[in-house]
């Protein structure tokens, strides 16, 4: 990465920041009648491997299969400029990453109700992958909404890797393996300093605690499908 560039982390990177496949959940189109599946397997606190099996048959040509984080973030993100994710491995399939703003409380059946989902589509390639939050597009039940509110990036309640068969273009086993998911700036800290680029941490909550990632910080005091 350019030395100027700031790093959040917030999976992976670094002790303070692991990836922990605890912190993370399934939701695939089985939820609708579908066959599809996907997992999140830490080989290590600083890999983690989304992989599954998309399939496309019993829906018709649709299907997708996802891993998303659990419970609610709360993440403030307000003074960076996006988010970047280091790729270690990847097949040439594509990518969504998904983020959400808002989460509304669940349905009587149990499942979430529909809010809106900020997509962006990609193919990955080993290195990193810088994603600005003007890229990430508006979404609603699977349907563009040119018409929604702006993200807000001081709110970021949900954060999701996706693979789907984008109208039946694909399908089959998947893999993807990543380093770190952080949020990135590139703004200086300080014109004199020598040393620009700067790490720094935010540590996820275990699922039995409290949902915000405010009460586990490590060397920093900052505080969808």
């Amino acid at each position: 990465m350019p030395p100027d560039w700031k790093l959040l982390y917030l999976y992976g990177g670094d002790k303070c920041s692991p990836w922990d496949s605890s912190l993370w959940t399934d939701s695939d189109d089985r939820v609708r009648g579908g066959k599809s599946q996907s997992h999140l397997h830490c080989e290590s606190p600083e890999k983690a491997e989304f992989f599954g099996n998309l399939d496309i048959t019993a829906l018709g040509g649709a299907g997708f299969a996802s891993q998303r984080t659990l419970g609610t973030l709360d993440l403030d993100l307000s003074q960076y400029d996006g988010l970047a994710i280091r790729v270690l491995k990847s097949d040439s399939k594509k990518y969504t990453v998904t983020i959400k703003d808002e989460i509304l409380p669940p349905r009587e059946d149990g499942r979430d109700q529909s809010t809106i989902s900020w997509e962006y589509d990609f193919v990955p390639e080993e290195g990193e992958v810088k994603i600005p939050w003007e890229q990430f597009k508006a979404t609603y039940r699977g349907r563009d909404k040119p018409d929604a509110k702006p993200l807000d990036i001081a709110n970021i309640k949900r954060i999701s890797f996706m693979m789907r068969s984008f109208f039946g273009t694909q399908s089959g086993d998947f893999s993807f393996t990543v380093g770190y998911l952080a949020a990135f700036s590139n703004r200086r800290e300080s014109s004199g300093s020598d040393v620009s680029f700067q790490k720094e941490y935010v540590a996820a909550p275990a699922p039995a605690k409290s949902s915000s990632w405010l009460s586990w910080l490590c060397g920093w005091g900052d505080k969808r499908v």
